[in-house]
């Protein structure tokens, strides 16, 4: 989706710049908002012509479960006014980049046919920056179709030590 990648540019550049004294915190909050964002149903909510800027952002800081800070409400109310409420998950994945980029690292998504306790996880995540050479932001995702194992996504590269990858390449070469 090239389109929206272009709309949501600016606004996630015009954000790091404005927070570029707490882009962690600017992060946290956004990321929240977001996952919220992406909810369908609040999304056609937001779409109404009938629902008004302020009706939204109570919602979302509703669904918050905290007050919003002051930036975030000016954020959020700048994104309805403009009708592009529906581009926060992009504005948040391009925000990402932005802050990864300004520290170096990079964002990987370890897939995991189990719960990974925080241990094993520290010692997952120190292996795969080795691995890749440079910093990562990790996080889990569970997908018990992988059998055992894990499947590693950091940017277009992955390393996939999973069972399931294990049996499909036995297959490939029995078949042969």
């Amino acid at each position: 989706m090239a389109e929206l990648a272009t709309i949501a540019r600016p606004y996630a550049e015009a954000l790091f710049k404005a927070s570029s004294s707490d882009v962690a915190g600017t992060s946290a909050w956004l990321e929240q908002i977001a996952a919220i964002a992406a909810n369908p149903e609040l999304q056609q909510f937001a779409d109404n012509p009938k629902a008004t800027a302020e009706q939204v952002v109570g919602v979302v800081a509703g669904a918050f479960g905290a007050p919003l800070a002051a930036p975030a409400q000016n954020f959020l109310s700048a994104l309805l006014e403009n009708g592009r409420f529906s581009v926060l998950p992009e504005i948040a994945k391009q925000f990402r980049a932005l802050a990864n980029a300004k520290s170096g690292s990079s964002d990987a998504v370890v897939y995991s046919a189990f719960p990974i306790e925080a241990a094993a996880l520290a010692n997952v995540s120190a292996a795969l920056e080795k691995r890749f050479g440079r910093k990562l932001q990790v996080s889990v995702r569970q997908e018990p179709e992988l059998i055992g194992g894990i499947r590693v996504v950091v940017g277009d590269e992955v390393l996939d030590t999973s069972v399931k990858a294990r049996l499909e390449q036995m297959k490939v070469a029995l078949a042969a």
